[in-house]
């Protein structure tokens, strides 16, 4: 084995589980997720030369899963399935009140813009700072703070009127 496929191995198994996370967030269906990190890892062979800093793989391979997602679109539109069927967490391992708050939450974001959704998406799941984010969206750093802090208000908003509702209907 030679050392490119080795290094191409060590990042299939390092990131695998965190690009499959980030397109199952983008698309809600684990088969599409599934084909997007396919494609991305397809492509990242391809184009492994031209990552010159391990450090950047991460942020690397999340701007190639994006722009496969861009390109699926371009050949066809797809059926978008309902929010709460990307099961993201163990569902066994939490209790119900918990598995509520999660689904709850998965529907808000949901029901938030792309534009919205994704620097949250990525700020949330994978820790990236804004300035981070900018790079991989290609956005200006303080358009993607700003799109985070209404993000979380339009999430905010969002779940303090199911929780208003929620408690209505316990009344």
């Amino acid at each position: 084995m030679n050392s490119r496929q080795r290094r191409f191995e060590a990042l299939v198994g390092a990131l695998s589980t965190d690009l499959y996370r980030y397109g199952l967030w983008l698309t809600s269906d684990p088969g599409v997720a599934d084909d997007l990190v396919q494609e991305t890892f397809l492509r990242a062979w391809k184009y492994l030369d031209d990552l010159k800093d391990e450090k950047s793989a991460r942020a690397w391979l999340i701007t190639i899963l994006r722009r496969e997602n861009a390109r699926r679109f371009e050949r066809k539109q797809f059926d978008m399935t309902d929010y709460e069927e990307a099961h993201i967490a163990d569902e066994h391992s939490l209790d119900s009140e918990t598995q509520l708050s999660q689904l709850e939450l998965q529907r808000a974001m949901g029901q938030l813009a792309v534009e919205y959704r994704e620097p949250l998406v990525l700020q949330v799941l994978f820790g990236y700072s804004g300035e981070e984010i900018g790079q991989m969206l290609e956005l200006n750093t303080n358009t993607v703070m700003t799109r985070l802090f209404r993000a979380r208000n339009q999430l905010r908003e969002m779940l303090g009127d199911t929780a208003t509702s929620n408690r209505r209907a316990s009344e």
